[in-house]
């Protein structure tokens, strides 16, 4: 017989063990958020080679490390760039200074980097500098804040969604009809209510509504097929991934490139992450630069369904009460009728 450990013993284990969990915790979060700097963000310069030369040199010389620079043909191909999410922005060298095309909608802090940047070096070159946003924000969240707190809500009722499913629904058929129904009436939801009610995010109502309803199914699929193998501590070890470190490291309202690496990057393979650079694809850029995204979400999603198929073949059947054979079942009513009588 196993015996219970004492009270005084289990409370001190159990404060091991969150205070292990707050040691993990608190780098997680602090850390990136404390390095956040620029890290090779792609960008794209054009304008006569001697020009863009000198600008390059210039640029690296003052924030090494911080660009990855590509020169392109023309103005039209660093546009292209941009608004294909290949680049954050692009430095068009002309005869009458330098013009700047950020993509606020892309990353909100890193459109304000460069134009601090583009200030920097025209003051320091004498250039006159234009800025041009060619993929703005919505005028009601001109700063992203907006988009970043209404993402948060998604996740956590995904979560929620997904552990209310297994402690309440037996049958496997009803918990993957739970789950699609759930993701598809988020995604309308999210969509409509971030769009026409809050305005903070921008695009077409399907494709973002699509958008949603991949991100709500990638992370409830997961943490319901983690419980359905493994229990509670499934759920656990999914609010846990996908929640913790996926919050730490999604960099939803900022880029994957301003944490530290491979962090940053590994973060984009998490729903969160995934999910957030899907969203504003879907938003502001026609679905340009969302392949890499929706595979990531697909194969979450994929795998937490074939783990909820998995467990449920593997779960022991219930135990069913025996059916009385015909004869004991003869003989009882005989004896009913005998003390009747």
């Amino acid at each position: 017989m196993r015996r219970t450990p004492p009270p005084a013993v289990l409370a001190v284990v159990l404060a091991v063990a969150v205070m292990t969990l707050q040691a993990l915790l608190l780098p997680l979060f602090a850390g990136p958020a404390a390095n956040i700097a620029p890290r090779d963000l792609p960008v794209v310069v054009t304008g006569p080679a001697p020009a863009v030369a000198a600008f390059t040199a210039k640029l690296e010389s003052t924030s090494p490390g911080a660009f990855a620079v590509t020169e392109v043909a023309d103005a039209d191909a660093a546009d292209a760039a941009v608004l294909d999410r290949e680049a954050y922005a692009a430095f068009i060298l002309g005869p009458s200074g330098l013009t700047l095309h950020t993509a606020s909608a892309a990353a909100p802090p890193v459109a304000s980097l460069f134009s601090a940047a583009a200030a920097q070096l025209g003051a320091g070159t004498g250039m006159q500098v234009t800025v041009e946003d060619l993929a703005p924000l919505s005028a009601d969240d001109l700063h992203g804040g907006g988009f970043a707190a209404g993402f948060f809500p998604l996740v956590i009722t995904s979560l929620l969604a997904a552990i209310a499913l297994y402690f309440a629904v037996p049958r496997f058929g009803a918990r993957l009809t739970g789950l699609i129904t759930f993701a598809l009436l988020a995604g309308a939801m999210g969509a409509t209510v971030l769009q026409s009610w809050l305005g903070v995010v921008g695009g077409e109502w399907l494709p973002v509504a699509g958008a949603i309803s991949l991100l709500v199914l990638a992370i409830s699929a997961t943490v319901h097929g983690l419980a359905t193998v493994a229990g509670p501590p499934g759920i656990g070890l999914g609010v846990v991934l996908i929640l913790l470190v996926g919050n730490a490291l999604g960099a939803v309202a900022a880029a994957p490139e301003l944490l530290p690496q491979p962090w940053g990057e590994f973060g984009q393979w998490l729903p969160i992450g995934a999910g957030a650079t899907l969203l504003r694809s879907a938003a502001w850029f026609d679905g340009a630069g969302a392949g890499g995204a929706v595979w990531v979400l697909v194969t979450w999603a994929v795998v937490g369904l074939a783990l909820i198929g998995v467990g449920w073949l593997g779960r022991k059947p219930e135990p069913q009460a025996a059916e009385p054979d015909a004869e004991a079942h003869e003989a009882a009513r005989r004896l009913g009728a005998t003390v009747a009588a």
